[in-house]
């Protein structure tokens, strides 16, 4: 009765705001209004199936758990908390409805993948805090130049690069006021190039101040400006318009920059294991519904699979950015038989990139130092354990047949090498020490900062992520533990009879739209251990289903409000939701396409998909073969 009642509740709550939304979906105040409302109709029936779960022991645990993840799906779908708040809901329910122990509950918060997300954002917090990333960017876009389709090309290209290895949201922050910049610089330059120049400062104060009737009378006449140049009436409209319209082509322009980076920046974040979070959700949920997977998801495994998938997505994505808003003109997008005014205007839009780089001057010490440890770092992923052949943790860390070193080993490892090494060159030790600073026996050695310290950690490393991975562990957690995984997947034996790329299709179609509207990691929370039993259900390989439906979720193209990346590019002002839906809606299909065609080729033979692996194989699989 309580479900029935509560179903209906939800009907009517959407009955109500669904018409506003057409209005003014955006608005802070629809969202507090819907927020305030979901905590109106869930808050007693939340209370009503906790009582009923702590007080009817003959409940199902298969039904309480449920009840625990429909509940907060809706509260992360809504947002009627903050998500790291709604992922604490396993820590207290779990145990009051008896599906799991508290302390087994709470040992799933932090956990191997949690480890390896914050030593891969300290890593990236180093990076960003010495500006490393702005270097490069900069130093890239000095190759590509400033040629519109190549200029395109360059942003998406180093916003993809640093998205895979710091926050999608901060490499939009960062590259958007660049390319702004050299778009103004562009446009800026046009106009004073402009045959014209300004034309509103060009116009005669005299002829301005003559009345209506005067002036019809002069439309033949010429007018003397303040430069000797002379122009008829009708060439001032002419210039107007053709002013109006090289406004027309830079806001259209800047629309088409701020999306390929708003865009290349969610694509980019696919390629690594630690580009994005719904990544290591997935790494988290296969080594905790599967513990004997022989480390089937690594960095490197994930890299050989992801990073070609990227490559195409944004290659794809740029063709289709560079038509919708440079036109079919690709020789003028090129930049091909550019006339002298427009190599000009080149010129110094490409003088702007250049002396910002300038700016950053030559590379310092504590640049070199987090260079050089970033690519220890990348280097010690990739050769632990490649897969083809042996790697440094299996020869040299194993004990007994089996490796206790993983990717967070390795990374936490250089994390802790930033807090020691310092961000300067010691100075020559003791012997640094002044005349004075010697006879002076109050004065102390000075401490030279090292290159990472706390108090930056803490200021930027989003604690509340953590909380939000453990949330999702302790869910599928409970889901095995409860019996819920292995009901699911009986349920959906059914889908055994459909062809499984046909499966894999609706799947990815459904996560892409349903990214649209909520986090991309409470999506992959929800939908991945779900996913699991339905491949063991039809004896699928579950990587077969998890990785496309992973990608998926960082499809979030459409909405201002689908991701941090698309709402920065938003707040410039040159953006409407429309501009947005038109472009974002064809890249969710070809990101689909994409990813069906990187499951079904390489990453086929990569992860032996054709094959129901051993280490799926479970009561709910028994006759899989």
């Amino acid at each position: 009765m309580i479900d029935f009642f509560f179903l209906l509740e939800i009907l009517s709550l959407l009955a109500k705001v669904l018409p506003q939304s057409h209005q003014n979906r955006d608005s802070p105040i629809f969202l507090s209004q819907v927020s305030d409302k979901a905590i109106e109709w869930s808050a007693p029936f939340s209370m009503a199936g906790l009582v009923t779960g702590v007080c009817s022991p003959s409940l199902p645990r298969e039904a309480r758990c449920g009840y625990v993840i429909i509940l907060m799906a809706l509260f992360w779908c809504m947002e009627v908390l903050p998500l790291a708040v709604t992922a604490l809901f396993p820590v207290v329910l779990f145990p009051l409805m008896n599906i799991m122990d508290s302390t087994k509950v709470c040992m799933e918060y932090l956990k191997d993948t949690n480890m390896l997300f914050i030593g891969g954002l300290m890593v990236a917090i180093a990076v960003e805090h010495w500006n490393l990333h702005k270097r490069i960017a900069l130093s890239v876009l000095l190759i590509v130049g400033v040629r519109p389709a190549l200029l395109i090309m360059g942003f998406m290209t180093v916003t993809a690069f640093l998205s895979m290895w710091i926050s999608n949201t901060a490499t939009t922050a960062m590259m958007i006021p660049i390319a702004q910049a050299v778009l103004e610089q562009l446009h800026n330059s046009e106009h004073e190039m402009s045959p014209g120049g300004d034309v509103a400062g060009s116009i005669n104060k005299a002829f301005e101040l003559q009345e209506g009737p005067q002036k019809s009378e002069l439309n033949q006449e010429t007018q003397k400006q303040d430069n000797g140049h002379v122009l008829t009436v009708e060439e001032e409209g002419e210039l107007n318009k053709e002013k109006q319209l090289k406004d027309m082509q830079h806001v259209t322009f800047c629309k088409g920059m701020s999306l390929s980076v708003c865009y290349a920046a969610s694509i980019g974040g696919i390629a690594t294991l630690t580009g994005t979070t719904p990544n290591l959700v997935m790494k988290g949920q296969v080594d905790e519904l599967f513990p004997n997977n022989n480390n089937v998801v690594n960095f490197a495994s994930w890299f050989t699979f992801a990073f070609p998938t990227m490559l195409v997505l944004l290659a794809l994505s740029w063709i289709w950015l560079q038509t919708m808003f440079l036109g079919f003109d690709f020789r003028k997008n090129f930049g091909c038989g550019a006339d002298a005014a427009m190599k000009a205007k080149q010129k110094m839009a490409y003088r702007i990139i250049k002396d910002e780089h300038k700016k950053l001057g030559p590379m310092s010490f504590a640049e070199i130092a987090v260079t050089v440890l970033f690519i220890l770092l990348v280097v010690l992923w990739f050769t632990r354990d490649p897969g083809f052949m042996p790697g440094w943790a299996t020869n040299v860390f194993n004990h007994n047949g089996k490796s206790y070193v993983t990717d967070a080993t390795v990374v936490i490892f250089i994390s802790l090498l930033m807090f020691l090494i310092p961000s300067e060159v010691p100075s020559c030790f003791c012997c640094a020490r002044s005349h004075q600073a010697q006879e002076d026996s109050t004065s102390q050695i000075p401490v030279t900062p090292t290159l990472l310290d706390w108090k930056t950690i803490n200021q930027k490393m989003p604690w509340n992520i953590v909380i939000l991975l453990g949330g999702g562990f302790a869910l599928a957690k409970g889901s095995e533990e409860s019996g819920l995984s292995s009901w699911l997947g009986s349920k959906l034996t059914p889908l055994q009879n459909i062809p499984s790329p046909a499966t894999v299709l609706l799947v990815c179609l459904l996560v892409a739209t349903f990214t649209e509207c909520t986090s991309n990691v409470a999506t992959t929370t929800l939908f991945l251990p779900i996913l699991a039993s339905m491949a063991q259900a039809i004896c699928l390989n579950p990587l077969y289903v998890m990785l496309p439906c992973t990608l998926s979720a960082s499809l979030a193209f459409m909405l201002p409000v689908a991701t941090p990346p698309n709402a920065i590019a938003f707040s410039y002002g040159q953006l409407k939701v429309l501009d947005m839906a038109k472009a974002g809606s064809v890249l969710n299909i070809v990101g689909v396409l994409t990813i069906m065609l990187a499951i079904n080729t390489w990453g086929y033979s990569l992860f032996d998909l054709s094959n129901f692996p051993v280490w799926a194989n479970s009561t709910a699989s028994a006759s899989c073969h």
